[in-house]
């Protein structure tokens, strides 16, 4: 069973925009959206070989995908007001 990604641009098509902006105009915006779908992708192979939800590594995954993905987030929303 195919584990869908997190696709940020998927995720906010209301921010799409300003994420393509902010990765093309921002190296630390773009490193950090890289490591964003390096962790997404990490995650979805665990899920796809069924690792347990309580193991330690994987939800420390979890949580590191979910800050940055609010990181993210907020700095696309606050560029999109300007």
């Amino acid at each position: 069973m195919a584990i869908p990604s997190h696709v940020l641009e998927t995720e906010f098509p209301d921010l799409a925009d300003s994420i393509r902006h902010l990765v093309q105009d921002s190296i630390q915006y773009k490193n950090d959206h890289d490591n964003y779908h390096k962790l997404d992708k990490a995650i979805r192979g665990l899920e796809e070989r069924g690792v347990a939800t309580d193991d330690h590594h994987f939800r420390e995954l979890k949580t590191k995908r979910a800050r940055l993905k609010d990181q993210l987030y907020t700095q696309a929303k606050n560029y999109r007001s300007h």
